[in-house]
């Protein structure tokens, strides 16, 4: 089957995404965006992911649950996992490798952890967009030890992308596919970067405001919406795929 997947998405959590990125109306927007699969990939952090998954199973809306995280480098990588026990275990080494840059009275942005019904749980008191302490490979490795799903995202932008700040794929990096967002197409990227087609290209919003959900998005070609069929889409494996269009 044939399935619509925005990978890309920040909730109220991330300090520059809009506080009306709230669970319930992310689940609502992505709703009417005919999305089957979505992303939830804040900064640096998991600790909205769950609200989400919560909202977003009871309306047929499969999440993979994961975070937007910063290198040493300041290069930007989705990070996914598929059980809670692993996101968990990642969010203890975003954590332990924090900057803790301060953020008094949401100087940087406000970074609220919420429940299903928009309750704030806790307020994240330092910044968390800084670059980890950890470089790209030991960040990718970290989620394939976890069994995870990573993706240098974006890497497009003339800011914060695998080929802006590093200049080419370091050698022995793994992953499983590409982001890219914005207005260009999958051939134009795949000329300009020298990308072979056995990397597939992912299409995604990168929203952070509500009306952006569902704005880019890819098709998945796989026979049931689960993790596994998902890493073999990215990985072209066992007839899986993933196309822009």
């Amino acid at each position: 089957m044939q399935v619509r997947a925005d990978l890309h998405i920040h909730t109220v959590l991330s300090p520059c995404a809009d506080l009306e990125m709230a669970p319930a109306k992310i689940v609502e927007k992505a709703k009417k965006a005919n999305l089957q699969i979505i992303g939830i990939t804040d900064h640096n952090s998991t600790k909205n992911v769950k609200a989400v998954k919560k909202i977003a199973s009871k309306e047929g809306i499969f999440v993979l649950m994961g975070a937007e995280v910063t290198t040493k480098e300041e290069v930007h990588c989705l990070a996914f996992f598929e059980h809670e026990y692993q996101l968990d275990e990642f969010q203890l080494f975003l954590e332990e490798n924090s900057s803790k840059i301060p953020n008094p009275d949401g100087h940087f942005g406000y970074q609220p952890v919420v429940d299903e019904e928009e309750n704030i749980l806790e307020i994240v008191p330092y910044y968390l967009t800084p670059a980890l302490k950890k470089g790209i490979s030991a960040i990718q490795k970290e989620v394939y030890r976890l069994n995870g799903i990573f993706i240098p995202a974006h890497v497009n932008r003339p800011m914060n992308g695998l080929f802006s700040h590093l200049g080419f794929i370091p050698k022995n990096l793994e992953f499983d596919a590409m982001g890219i967002t914005g207005k260009t197409s999958e051939n134009d990227v795949r000329k300009h970067y020298d990308l072979d087609h056995k990397i597939s290209l992912l299409y995604n919003s990168d929203a952070h405001f509500l009306d952006q959900i569902g704005s880019a998005f890819s098709l998945f070609l796989i026979e049931e919406i689960n993790f596994g069929e998902i890493k073999m889409a990215l990985n072209q494996s066992n007839n899986r795929s993933v196309k822009i269009l």
